[in-house]
């Protein structure tokens, strides 16, 4: 059998949707592997099946909210209580623990959304991280998306930067649902009906997000969830906001908007504990990295590092 015959290129979804810097990495597949339609499921990224199924968010979004729902109801009617049932204001020496946690959660939920991590975990990976900080990976990823492929677009970028951090903190949270819906309008057409659809798809988005932050409630009891898991729930979505708004050199008062490799002071401490977070800069050119700090210095360059052919 031949090469040709026994071998396809499957390219990941990431290469047909992104810049001409972002890096074209493909997996060979043999031919005749059956790949079923469950298999998919937990190895594609949602963009694929978002671009395929105008449907796709609300099944998604029924997932999590059944989950859920099965997960309260059978943890209470178990007489189930939560290890931070009561307060005590000893457990808030767990609170540094909880915020480290979710910006992990973050950082591999973003990792995962560029295809990083091996094939067989990905999607599970940036499933489970993504529901712990609530904004589920399906939105991490599309809406990611776009933040590469029209990165400082001020019309087109979910969370274009500005100056002002906290002007940008707000905008970012306003425009990612407004990114998500355009990003909607764009495979399937702007039209009313469309826009009715888009409205309750934003609606019930809500709701299982709201039917998850309950169920961690009940998971962790009342007072571990408003003491521990709503401030890390806050601090770890400031901390995110806070790297792309550095990321893109905007804390400067007169650089140059665009994404940069910060490595001194706490950003130092941060690239450590987070797998190069501030090296922006080369995450925006070889975004497949798990660790950009990390990336491979080309041939020609490290020949001149180095005084070769002098």
């Amino acid at each position: 059998m031949s090469s040709v015959e026994w071998l396809r290129r499957y390219t990941e979804e990431w290469n047909d949707d992104t810049s001409t810097s972002e890096v074209r990495i493909t997996k060979q597949i043999p031919i005749n592997e059956p790949v079923s339609t469950l298999t998919a499921t937990f190895v594609s990224l949602p963009w694929a099946m978002f671009r395929r199924n105008p449907r796709f968010y609300l099944y998604y979004d029924s997932i999590f909210a059944a989950f859920a729902l099965t997960g309260m109801v059978t943890l209470i009617s178990s007489g189930y209580r939560g290890p931070f049932y009561a307060f005590d204001p000893v457990d808030l020496l767990w609170l540094p623990v909880f915020l480290f946690v979710l910006i992990q959660a973050h950082t591999w939920t973003h990792i995962a959304t560029h295809n990083a991590l091996p094939r067989s975990i990905n999607r599970i990976v940036g499933e489970v991280c993504g529901a712990l900080v609530l904004t589920k990976f399906a939105s991490w990823e599309i809406v990611h998306r776009r933040h590469h492929r029209y990165s400082d677009d001020a019309e087109k970028d979910p969370h274009p930067v500005e100056r002002s951090y906290w002007r940008f903190a707000l905008n970012t949270l306003i425009k990612v649902e407004q990114q998500l819906q355009a990003s909607y309008f764009e495979i399937y057409g702007d039209t009313p009906a469309n826009r009715r659809y888009e409205k309750i798809r934003s609606l019930w988005s809500f709701v299982s997000g709201v039917l998850m932050a309950l169920f961690f409630g009940v998971v962790l009891g009342p007072a571990g969830f408003f003491m521990l898991y709503v401030p890390a729930f806050v601090g770890a979505a400031l901390f995110v906001i806070h790297f792309n708004w550095v990321g893109h050199n905007a804390h400067t008062k007169d650089g140059k908007i665009e994404p940069v490799n910060l490595d001194h002071g706490w950003f130092w401490l941060g690239n450590r504990l987070f797998f190069g977070i501030y090296y922006h800069g080369n995450h925006h050119r070889r975004s497949m990295l798990v660790n950009p700090m990390n990336m491979p210095v080309p041939k020609a360059s490290r020949a001149r590092a180095e005084g070769v052919g002098k």
